[in-house]
């Protein structure tokens, strides 16, 4: 997510932008359908893609978020994470080293099997002793044990504060799953998910790839949500130019992930007849990222001069328009402790700051490197992107890049063994809160899988973040985090996204449908409701 993804105050958002028409379900019934342009595929490095134990991105979250349930969630209009499986849970002292919580009466799984604190406490160990190395673990690597008590409650001991687990609590990875369907040591392969959430799913598969998926309201649901629909089908496009004609010709109902910055800029200069388009809040960000163990890119100052010649707005406003704008620190504009670090030290773009920097490290130019992209994860646009990137790198003349791109199959193993010196990515927070955008990256078995390593970040900054209940205390140490990457450029932020919704006039609760963290909230979809 991956991540993420991840996705939340007044906020400049993602490029993850909705579209809504009219549509039907080969399934029968009045089912609202959603395009994206996702892809859900099965392989040989990643058998079990919809896991929550192995699962780690935005796309792979939004299914999972729709069928298994979690003992928190965060509220429809954002801030703090509220009961949703639980009925109640809390710290149960001032350090934040004990978290109990009580299940619901009545909770079933959506074939009627009673849920247990049993059955909580299995999925959360599952996570850690499968550890998949780019899952979500380090999530809940800090839990020290989990105590179960009579028929409702448990209880997470943690081995060092956190102010932030009940967020963590609130992910999809979280979500309570059942012994029988899932191994305790071993991924579930293959595209079914099966939990207690608000909706069952049915996918429809095809050379080991998901085409379609139909969620059904779950009638045992016990939970925080209102379900505002009965049925609600995911088609899944090749590219935005097809699920755009798809709106176009009401095939689907709802236009999601991802939106060519065309598209977006044509809906908001000549708006379309019954279609409404509306800005919401949003926090995806996209960063180079760096092998620091590789030979071309191990001195730092191979990474500042590379942060001294990027011009970000160049990248915003040429690439993507109206649709993103530069981004300066890993947490963006918007989220507390955010703080402009890499302009902070670097400012406006230099080439003579560059090879200053360069020459002073000894450094012989130009810097030969390929800067490699996955073409089919993040919008349309990550080619143009990474080519203009490469082209600024280039007409700096001390740098000589090559630009390649992979699919996200094969990019992201590529990637997690180590092959690529620079690459780009992007991130969906997996919370609205600063820690997702540090930890991920820089702490003890972070997303990435990168070699660099901070103590100062992993041994004090992180800790001591986490123990602030007050999420705006911990603003020093953010800050501080903010500056080592700026130093050390393990990862090199570049820009931050908008996010819009744009929806037929009759389908209503699509402001809801995408939240400022890119999590995709299909019960809140509905036809002549309010």
């Amino acid at each position: 997510m991956n991540r993420k993804t991840l996705v939340l105050p007044a906020v400049v958002g993602l490029l993850a932008p909705v579209l809504a028409g009219c549509g039907g379900s080969d399934d029968g019934g009045d089912a609202i359908v959603v395009g994206t342009t996702d892809q859900f595929i099965a392989s040989k490095d990643n058998p079990a893609p919809l896991d929550p134990a192995i699962g780690y991105e935005a796309g792979v979250w939004n299914l999972l978020r729709q069928t298994v349930q979690t003992l928190t969630h965060i509220p429809r209009g954002g801030g703090e994470p509220v009961p949703e499986a639980a009925e109640s849970c809390t710290f149960t002292d001032m350090e934040n080293e004990s978290y109990r919580c009580t299940l619901r009466d009545g909770l079933t799984f959506a074939d009627g099997t009673p849920v247990t604190p049993e059955d909580v406490k299995y999925s959360i160990q599952r996570i850690l002793d499968i550890k998949d190395e780019s899952g979500p673990s380090a999530l809940f690597a800090n839990i020290d044990t989990i105590e179960t008590k009579g028929e409702k409650e448990i209880v997470f001991h943690l081995s060092t504060p956190d102010a932030t687990f009940p967020y963590k609590l609130a992910t999809p990875p979280a979500g309570i799953v059942q012994k029988d369907k899932y191994g305790a040591k071993t991924p579930r392969e293959g595209f079914q998910i099966d939990g207690s959430g608000p909706y069952t799913m049915k996918p429809e598969v095809k050379d080991d790839q998901i085409v379609k998926v139909v969620f059904t309201k779950n009638p045992k649901y016990k939970g925080d949500l209102k379900i505002r629909n009965e049925k609600v089908e995911l088609n899944l496009f090749p590219d935005a130019k097809a699920m755009g004609k798809a709106l176009d010709d009401k095939k689907i109902d709802m236009m999601t992930r991802n939106m060519s910055p065309e598209q977006a800029q044509d809906m908001l200069t000549a708006p379309k007849e019954g279609i409404k388009l509306t800005e919401m809040p949003g926090l995806a960000i996209s960063y180079l990222a760096f092998n620091t163990e590789d030979p071309v890119v191990e001195d730092k100052a191979v990474r500042q001069a590379v942060a001294q010649v990027i011009d970000r707005g160049a990248i915003a406003n040429k690439v993507y328009g109206s649709t993103a704008e530069p981004l300066y620190s890993l947490i963006p504009s918007g989220i507390t402790s955010h703080t402009n670090s890499f302009f902070n030290k670097y400012g406006e773009p230099s080439v003579a700051g560059a090879a200053q920097t360069l020459e002073k490290a000894g450094i012989s130019t130009p810097v030969k490197f390929t800067l490699h992209y996955t073409t089919d994860h993040y919008g349309p646009a990550t080619k143009a992107e990474y080519e203009t990137l490469a082209k600024q790198l280039n007409a700096s003349k001390l740098f000589e890049v090559d630009v390649e791109g992979t699919p996200w199959d094969k990019y992201r193993p590529a990637q997690k063994k180590g092959e690529y010196a620079v690459f780009g990515m992007g991130w969906f927070p997996d919370f609205p809160d600063p820690d997702t955008y540090i930890a991920p990256f820089l702490d003890e078995g972070n997303f990435l899988g990168l070699p660099y390593k901070s103590t100062e970040a992993q041994k004090t900054l992180i800790p001591q973040s986490r123990r602030e209940a007050d999420r705006s205390a911990a603003t020093p140490a953010f800050e501080k985090l903010q500056n080592i990457v700026a130093d050390d450029v393990p990862v090199l932020p570049v820009w931050q996204g908008k996010q819009y919704v744009a929806s037929l006039d009759e389908l209503t609760g699509v402001e809801w449908a995408v939240n400022s963290s890119a999590d995709l909230q299909l019960w809140e979809l509905a036809r002549g409701m309010s």
